[in-house]
């Protein structure tokens, strides 16, 4: 195969004596839609759809080498296609030739447009810019980049632009991350949009967050490190604490070591802050899993201050009155060790979790607490038991009535989330100061049994055969209007029971998570529910997880849908459709 020469590239595009008549021209040129404009004795050619929303820039208008589109007043320079309005992209140009009284024009494709694009979603990023941002990350995984390259980049810019710290942006972020490889191939730049968009708009108007150093040239043990974290961040020190982070990192400490250190602050108190701190700190690991562990530095530091200024649950009346619950739960944790070594010989045996799910959804905190010391005598582990408490708080979800109050459903999605965070992280890092955190799950299981009273019923097998895409076509249908709380949850039940496949399930469930604008509390839903099925596939408990998030779900849509309209103006320009054509 011969290579083509720089003159072999050209195509003839129209009649110099055409567009000297008009000083304009629309034509068609190997695929291409492009136009002609001749300033002065130069001719130039553009791809004539406007790179923000596919405008013909023939209907523009030229002025001192500047082409101005009319739809959105985006502006351009003629001669590179260089955008002045950050809300737009750089308009494609192609060199141009005279020859023999006819334009020719190469359309060869020039200059690295993956890094371009990357180069995109930052400005989308920085602007909070959700168009880009879509455009962006539809080009980049369209174009065969690998998912991790995007979402490492939204971390990387959340974690340095925006002071506070980790927060809810970069959470969805991480979740919408783990959920890519349940969605269907169309959905999963969608996941990342919404990721991202979740990220700039935390990020939008807040100062950057510098980064402390590592202490110099320090030889102190992790052991150390780890004691002086969690002294800082028992006085609320967070610059302090987040020192110590930066320098076990850099010290070489390995990662299940730093989870340790970490989940320790965020279960020295109880509960802090209704269970983010932890649950932001699972989701940080989940996210350094994906874009690599040499980026701890950045990422972890900005936990600091969610520990440092996290309240805590000792200073709660709900926690104090009219049970003392931080009581029972020290009274518990002196027991701790010695349940453990009991159990240790008896590790695999555990088969309690029947006997001990009423336990927990019910009124007696210190036999909850009893309870689940049992549990590890008998030889339950410690992700086991976080396990049988994660579930027992999907059951909240599950049982939760439409009578309540709406705002009670983030009540109990806080429990829910804070437990599955806690059972994340007891499956990378096994801690007894970590196991604390499933003690405190059960007690907010145990303060929101109010939430049940009286409990939605469960749903059960029927025996009614339909075919599973009817049930998701009506899953679908029923999103489309308000409360439609427990038919989601029954159809979701119905498609389980009747042997409905798993996977058009989930990513039917996260494809209408997604058509909706974003709620941070939904997404954490969803996201958690999936990995609470993931480990009960086939049985009735998984079924009562999904159940529970459909029904989160449900009580939250349908919402405007505004995000998934530019989504998909974003979508469908990738697809070359001319959206201004529509009547």
């Amino acid at each position: 195969m011969t290579a083509k020469t720089e003159a072999d590239a050209f195509v003839r595009a129209a009649s110099l004596e055409d567009l000297q008549a008009s000083r304009r021209l629309a034509v068609r040129v190997g695929g291409h839609s492009l136009a002609l404009f001749l300033e002065g004795e130069k001719v130039h050619a553009v791809d004539n759809r406007c790179p923000h929303m596919g405008f013909p820039l023939d209907r523009g208008t030229v002025n001192d080498g500047l082409l101005t589109c009319h739809w959105h007043h985006a502006r351009f320079d003629l001669e590179s296609g260089g955008t002045f309005d950050q809300f737009a992209d750089d308009a494609l140009v192609f060199p141009t030739q005279i020859r023999n009284g006819d334009v020719w024009v190469d359309l060869t494709p020039r200059g690295d447009w993956k890094e371009y694009r990357r180069g995109r979603l930052e400005d989308g990023l920085e602007r909070n810019i959700s168009l880009v941002m879509a455009k962006s990350v539809i080009a980049l995984l369209d174009g065969g980049e690998d998912p991790s390259v995007p979402f490492r980049d939204g971390l990387l810019f959340g974690v340095r632009y925006r002071r506070g710290g980790w927060g809810q942006g970069l959470t969805m972020h991480t979740c919408m991350m783990r959920l890519l490889g349940h969605l269907s191939p169309e959905d999963r730049p969608r996941a990342l949009y919404h990721g991202l968009s979740a990220v700039a708009r935390d990020s939008d108007g807040a100062p950057p967050r510098f980064i402390l150093s590592p202490l110099p040239d320090t030889t102190v043990d992790a052991p150390t490190l780890k004691r002086w974290f969690q002294r800082f961040v028992e006085v609320r020190d967070a610059e302090g604490a987040e020192r110590c982070i930066v320098s076990a990192v850099r010290s070489g400490v390995d990662h299940r070591t730093l989870a340790d250190m970490l989940f320790s602050a965020a279960t020295d108190h109880r509960y802090i802050d209704i269970g983010h701190p932890l649950d932001f700190t699972n989701k940080a690991l989940e996210a350094l899993d994906v874009a690599g562990w040499g980026h701890a530095e950045p990422v972890l530091s900005s936990l600091a201050s969610g520990y440092a200024n996290a309240d805590r649950m000792e200073e709660s009346n709900s926690w104090r009155n009219p049970t003392d619950l931080v009581d029972i739960l020290e009274g518990a944790f002196e027991e701790l060790p010695h349940a453990l070594d009991e159990g240790r010989g008896r590790r695999g045996e555990w088969t309690g979790r029947k006997a001990l799910i009423p336990v927990l959804l019910g009124e007696d905190p210190q036999a909850i607490a009893d309870a689940l010391l049992g549990a590890l005598r008998r030889g339950a582990t410690e992700a086991e038991l976080a396990g049988d408490v994660a579930y027992a708080a999907a059951l909240r979800i599950a049982h939760f009535h439409t009578s309540n109050e709406f705002g009670d459903w983030d009540t109990a999605l806080h429990t829910f989330t804070f437990a599955n965070a806690v059972q994340g992280g007891l499956r990378r890092v096994s801690s007894t100061e970590l196991l604390r955190g499933v003690f405190d799950a059960a007690m907010s299981i145990y303060l929101d049994r109010f939430l049940n009273v009286p409990p939605a019923r469960l749903p059960r097998p029927d025996g009614e055969n339909r075919r599973p895409e009817e049930l998701l076509e009506e899953l679908k249908a029923l999103l489309d209007r308000q409360q439609r709380v427990n038919e989601a949850g029954d159809t979701v039940a119905r498609y389980l029971y009747g042997g409905g496949d798993l996977g058009p399930l989930l990513s039917t469930l996260g494809g209408l998570l997604l058509r909706e604008d974003r709620n941070f509390h939904t997404i954490q839903a969803v996201e958690a529910a999936f990995q609470q099925y993931s480990m009960s596939i086939g049985t009735p408990e998984g079924v009562h997880v999904l159940v529970a998030a459909a029904r989160y779900l449900a009580a939250h849509a349908p919402t405007v849908r505004s995000q998934g309209q530019t989504y998909g103006i974003a979508r469908r320009l990738s697809r070359g459709e001319m959206i201004h054509e529509e009547g």
